[in-house]
Parts: C-alpha cells; sequence; structure tokens
C-alpha cells in the first residue's frame, strides 16, 4: 500500500510538473520555489479527501437446489470469478484432523475417467484456471474463465464434475499424505510455526479451532479414502454451499451458471454452526529451540463475525499494530529500540469467536525484555485508548486502503464469498466504511476495553533459553514529517 502511495504521488507530481510547462524556466528561484511549495499543498490537500469507492451493484437469489447466490456484474474485462464456499473447513474434522483439508486437495486429483494431468491439461487450453482450499470455518472451489461460452461452457462442466464427483484415486491420496507428512517435519525446524500450533491449542483447548487445519502426522496417515468420500457426501452439497460469482456476465447468464453449478451438486443438509469456544485462561509457554531468534505470539479470544464492535476494533488495531509502519507497537519495538524487523497485531473474526494476535520477532537475548514491553504497550492502549490525532490518521489510511478490496474481480468475488457464508448484509463493505468515519475515540477505546483484558494472554515463545539483556534505551528520531524554514 505504502508504494501505490508513494507511485501516485510521484505521478500526480509528474504531471503537475509538466502541466507547469516550461515557463517556469524564466521564473526567479523564489516563484520556483514557491511553486513547488503551492504543487505539494496540492498533494497534501488532496490526500485529505475523501477516497472514491466503487459501487458495489449485489445482487442475490437461491438456485432451485437450494444454494444462495451472490453475483455482480463487471463487464470491463471478458472473464468471470465464480467462488463455491461450503462449511466444511477443519472445523467440521470431528477429530479426525486434517480430514477436511485432505479432502479439499484432491478434488482436481481426479473425477470420472480424468485423471489430475488431464484436468490440468483441459483447464488450461480453455484458458481457465481451477483452484481449491481448506480453512478452518469453510472450503472453497474457484474458477476463473473467459466468459465465451465457447469456453466457459466446457470450464463450468468440468469444474461442476470436480466439485460434485471427484474421484479420490488411491495413488494421488497416498502422494499428497506423503507431501504433507514432510511439511511436517519441515515445521520442526520452524519455531514460528511451532509457536502458532502451540498458541491455537493453548486458546481453543477442545474446541475445534484447536487443531491445525493441515492435521498432524499422527492423524493424516490414518485417513482413508472412505473417510474422504463421506466428508465430502456430508459437506459439499448444494444446501450446505454458497456461490458468489463477478464478471462479464448479464443476470440470465449468471442464474444459469449457478444452476448448472448447484444441480450438479448432492442433495443434503445446511451443516451446524461452529460452537462458541469456553473462555481462554491465560497461560505461558515455552517451546525450547536452537535458533538465534525467538519467537513471540501474545493472543486472547476476541470477536466473531458480525460483531458491532469490529469496525471499533480494526480501526484501533489500524493505530496499535495493523497498520505496519507509524503504528505504536512498530515505532516503539522497532524504530525507537531496534528490537525486531517487524511486529504486527491482528483481530481475525470467525464463525466463533477469533484471536487477537500481536506476533514478534527478536534476538533471543532480548526476548524477555521484548515481550514485557509489549505486554506494557498493550495494557497502556487498553487503558488509555488511542489519540485524536492518531485516530484521524488511521481513519484516512483504512478509508483510502480499503477500497483495494474492489479494486479486481477476484477481490470483489472474495468479498462477496464472506458476505454470503457469514450471512453479512449485501451493503457490508459501504456500511463498514460508514461505520468506520463515524468513530469516536471514546467508540474504539469502549471497544478495546469489551473485548481484551492483558490478564487474559496467552504467550507462546519458541527459541534457546539463553542469558537475557537488559531493554535498550528508547532513541528519540526527529521528525523529518516537520516543514522545512525558507531560506532567504
Amino acid at each position: 500500500m505504502m508504494a501505490l502511495r508513494v507511485l501516485s504521488a510521484s505521478l500526480l507530481t509528474s504531471a503537475l510538473l509538466i502541466s507547469v510547462g516550461c515557463s517556469n524556466l524564466t521564473q526567479s528561484s523564489t516563484a520556483a520555489t514557491d511553486s513547488a511549495e503551492q504543487r505539494l499543498s496540492s498533494l497534501a490537500a488532496l490526500s485529505q479527501q475523501d477516497p472514491v469507492t466503487r459501487t458495489l451493484d449485489i445482487q442475490e437469489w437461491q438456485t432451485s437446489a437450494g444454494t444462495k447466490v451472490l453475483f455482480m456484474a463487471a463487464p470491463e474485462l471478458p472473464m468471470f470469478d465464480l467462488r463455491l464456499t461450503f462449511a466444511a473447513g477443519s472445523s467440521k474434522d470431528q477429530n479426525h484432523y486434517g480430514l477436511a483439508n485432505l479432502t479439499s486437495a484432491m478434488l482436481d486429483e481426479g473425477t470420472g475417467a480424468l485423471n489430475a494431468g488431464q484436468i490440468a491439461a483441459q483447464f488450461e487450453d480453455l484458458g481457465a484456471n481451477f483452484s481449491s482450499g481448506s480453512y478452518r470455518d469453510m472450503a472453497v472451489v474457484s474458477l476463473r474463465s473467459l466468459s465465451d461460452p465457447k469456453l466457459s461452457d466446457p470450464a463450468l462442466e468440468l469444474f461442476s464434475r470436480i466439485a460434485a464427483q471427484p474421484s479420490f484415486p488411491a495413488a494421488s491420496l497416498a502422494r499428497i499424505k506423503n507431501q504433507l507428512l514432510a511439511g511436517f517435519e519441515y515445521d520442526k525446524q520452524n519455531p514460528g510455526k511451532l509457536a502458532s500450533l502451540a498458541l491455537f491449542e493453548q486458546l481453543y483447548g477442545a474446541h475445534p479451532y484447536a487443531h491445525s487445519s493441515s492435521g498432524d502426522a499422527t492423524s493424516v496417515p490414518k485417513l482413508s479414502r472412505q473417510q474422504l468420500q463421506e466428508f465430502h457426501r456430508t459437506y459439499y452439497n448444494a444446501n450446505n454451499a454458497q456461490i458468489a460469482l463477478v464478471g462479464d456476465l448479464t443476470l440470465e447468464q449468471a442464474k444459469a451458471i449457478s444452476e448448472k453449478v448447484s444441480a450438479r451438486l448432492p442433495r443434503g443438509q445446511a451443516a451446524a454452526k461452529t460452537i462458541a469456544p469456553k473462555a481462554n485462561v491465560a497461560s505461558s509457554i515455552h517451546i525450547e529451540h536452537p535458533s538465534t531468534q525467538t519467537h513471540i505470539m501474545l493472543a486472547q479470544l476476541a470477536v466473531k463475525r458480525g460483531d458491532p464492535d469490529y469496525p471499533a476494533l480494526f480501526l484501533g488495531n489500524q493505530i496499535l499494530g495493523g497498520g505496519g509502519f507509524g503504528t505504536r507497537l512498530m515505532e516503539e519495538v522497532r524504530e525507537k529500540r531496534g528490537l525486531t524487523y517487524g511486529i504486527y497485531s491482528s483481530f481475525s473474526p470467525m464463525q466463533a469467536s477469533g484471536p487477537f494476535m500481536i506476533n514478534v520477532q527478536t534476538r533471543a537475548q532480548l526476548s524477555a525484555v521484548t515481550l514485557q514491553l509489549v505486554r506494557d504497550l498493550l495494557d497502556d492502549y487498553i487503558k488509555n485508548g488511542p489519540s485524536a490525532a492518531e485516530l484521524a490518521k488511521a481513519k484516512r489510511e483504512s478509508l483510502g486502503s480499503f477500497p483495494l478490496s474492489a479494486a479486481s474481480n477476484s477481490a470483489i468475488v472474495g468479498q462477496l464469498a464472506a458476505i454470503g457464508f457469514y450471512d453479512m448484509p449485501l451493503t457490508w463493505m459501504s456500511d463498514f466504511m460508514q461505520d468506520l468515519q463515524q468513530l469516536t475515540v471514546a467508540d474504539v477505546h469502549e471497544a478495546f476495553k469489551r473485548h481484551l483484558n492483558p490478564e487474559h494472554l496467552v504467550v507462546v515463545t519458541a527459541g534457546p533459553t539463553v542469558e537475557q539483556l537488559p531493554l535498550p534505551e528508547p532513541v528519540e528520531r526527529k521528525n523529518t514529517d516537520a516543514p522545512m524554514e525558507r531560506q532567504h
């Protein structure tokens, strides 16, 4: 985002310089300085203006098979994106950890008489792209195709067969299992991955979100082809699916496509919503690992999708640690003390309560003081909230970057899929931006106090046990944003 802004500013500056013309060459140096300052002032004023947003004309209906559809026409390019979303994520594994992920990974390994290579070749010949993925809440199956019916019709036919009738060939199952097992071995050398796995186990306990979506070295070898087939029959059905469509299609074409895709799916029942987790208990775990760096993660259960406090939490987090450079965490931990290359915080709302997390990596000898500094910064932010200046800056940056979520068809289809899956209003994107604009310092402060408590943090560190060093003194940087005085 920063690179985009720098580029935009550069292009605008160049345009302004060209518009001035050669007449500037005959002006005095003072006039040239005045002109440059005027141009910079005009750019500064431009950055204060409200962002231009793309109007999303979303239409919703239900197919005859019972599948909800969200569609937006985008005729600018002769192509469309389709995303089929099932409530079939790892939260449905039921102690067979990795089952949802393995089912998703096997979809395009075979259907009918076609094997994985033939499927890939057919999509390539049609200029189409197929992808699938599995997460804690959902499984997604996606298609990007040119809108010419000569190409889109066979692409949609193949896509529908893969989603509805995968063959789960035994040879492919063995190969993908081996790939997963190799990945688990590699993860043992990654302290950040080890910390993340331990963190979710501590946060969620016996809840379905506690285990990794990929499963583990013990669970994956036990998964059978029959289990994959049964999981697919149970969750990959028309009543447990949502369709999002964006692209160069008429409403009639979109309806025909959604009918075709949903009609191929088996009938079934919608999956039950994921149960709410129990409130987590504060804990601290250290994972011994022979690395030069220590990974530190702090987390707490915080917010689920649709919570009315989410806009305030999102905006407040942009100030705390979610907005990259210039955030409180980045300024205090990286810029003033040089303890890390980067430190970030995030809220991850899901169908059930998702976590608030802070993630930082530092020299092993400074891990204790870094952890305490981060705790102190979070505690202060929850107690005192942001300043008015911080809030105004975060609003400008968030409102300026948010339209990027609707800058491409693939971005929009992702937004539509989330809106449909989580039963959010069709106006969610515009509502979110309006909510951000109206938030006050008190709104953000109260939301953080409602959802976060420093006494409930789960802390996981992964690294070596070494002698610790004291916290470096902060180095105050000069304010490079201050205006330069004119020299005469």
